[in-house]
């Protein structure tokens, strides 16, 4: 019921019809309640509905005057629709008066001509009101227009923005792998070159399949952070540790992709690159009441910075990833750095729990 509403004020010229005949309907009936109360006779039906069907005739030509002048200054648009209303009045009084006083009459005419000028008058005020409401319905449907396209270059401008926070990640994620490859080349390492190549391919067709824009199941987006990190140990081998633990309803939660990557990445430079011996990396997620918890630490030597100022100046990955969270999310959502026990650095992410459909 409500697609066919939509349908109908979605099609201009159709809904002009509807309110045209609906309208003229309303007068007939409001005509013919009116005339019960004088015990007029049965043929005064019939007069009723020719002057609501000269109404009706006669207002579909004002219609298309009106769009012509649309774009005329203000105070011409105001007295070409007095003219109109008036010329339109006065010609539907003439149709009323004739068929009054020759089929209700028979012919016979009034002394006076004050009864023809009030009717005129009266069909005028009618005309008017008809104007006044095509011209507030189409600049409602003007206003409604204008607010459609505001919120499409809204939401245009959204998903530039969002693209653009997602794409500022793979210049900087580039450069750090194609620099190990290099390094990998030179030191005569070809075969771990090719297999990290392999892995960045794997992984670079997966960005690019999956919109910045839309959302994943998290699972998938672990599988791509699993590419991530396969390339990620070609470099440090056995030095670098990570675990991963995800509920059963975490896992199907949807989030935006490849958010977790330049997370672990900024662990990964800050944290464990600085270790000799290497680190370690947990990331957990987990459903709490509407919320899905992601939290994303590390136990390297961690910062004697304070860990908000780590937000700003840490990097590329933390403050794109704040920011993508709050171009999607708005203000429901918490991205909180803290120092980790016993050393390192937590990072933990609070957004809406979303399910994916079944």
């Amino acid at each position: 019921m409500l697609g066919r509403w939509k349908a109908l004020l979605d099609d201009r010229n159709r809904f002009f019809w509807v309110l045209q005949a609906a309208g003229w309907f309303g007068y007939a009936l409001v005509s013919y309640i009116g005339s019960l109360m004088h015990e007029m006779r049965d043929i005064y039906v019939l007069i009723i509905v020719l002057g609501a069907y000269a109404g009706f005739l006669l207002t579909v030509p004002l219609r298309y005057l009106y769009r012509r002048i649309w774009d005329s200054k203000p105070w011409l648009l105001v007295l070409i629709a007095l003219a109109a209303a008036y010329v339109s009045a006065s010609i539907w009084a003439v149709i009323d008066n004739t068929t009054y006083w020759e089929i209700y009459k028979f012919g016979f005419r009034p002394e006076s001509n004050w009864f023809y000028f009030k009717n005129t008058t009266a069909k005028f005020y009618i005309m008017l009101s008809w104007s006044g409401l095509y011209f507030g319905i189409k600049y409602y449907q003007m206003l409604q227009d204008e607010k459609q396209k505001a919120l499409m270059a809204t939401s245009m401008a959204h998903q530039a923005q969002l693209k653009m926070l997602r794409y500022q990640l793979n210049p900087h994620f580039l450069f750090n792998t194609l620099n190990a490859i290099s390094t990998l080349i030179l030191i005569k390492e070809n075969e771990l070159a090719n297999r990290m190549m392999t892995k960045l391919s794997s992984f670079l067709r997966f960005s690019l399949d999956n919109e910045p824009i839309k959302k994943i199941p998290l699972a998938r987006e672990v599988e791509a952070l699993m590419l991530y990190l396969d390339i990620e140990k070609v470099r440090f081998d056995e030095r670098l540790k990570v675990t991963i633990e995800l509920d059963d309803d975490a896992e199907h939660a949807l989030v935006p992709s490849l958010f977790l990557q330049p997370l672990i990445e900024n662990s990964i430079k800050y944290a464990i690159a600085k270790m000799e011996e290497g680190g370690e990396i947990n990331v957990q997620a987990k459903r709490e009441h509407e919320e899905l918890v992601v939290i994303i630490a590390d136990n390297g030597p961690g910062t004697k910075q304070p860990p908000a100022d780590l937000v700003n100046k840490g990097g590329v990955g933390l403050a794109n990833t704040r920011d993508r969270l709050q171009a999607l999310y708005g203000k429901r959502y918490s991205f909180t750095l803290t120092a980790n026990e016993p050393s390192g650095m937590r990072v933990e992410i609070r957004i809406p729990f979303e399910q994916v459909d079944a």
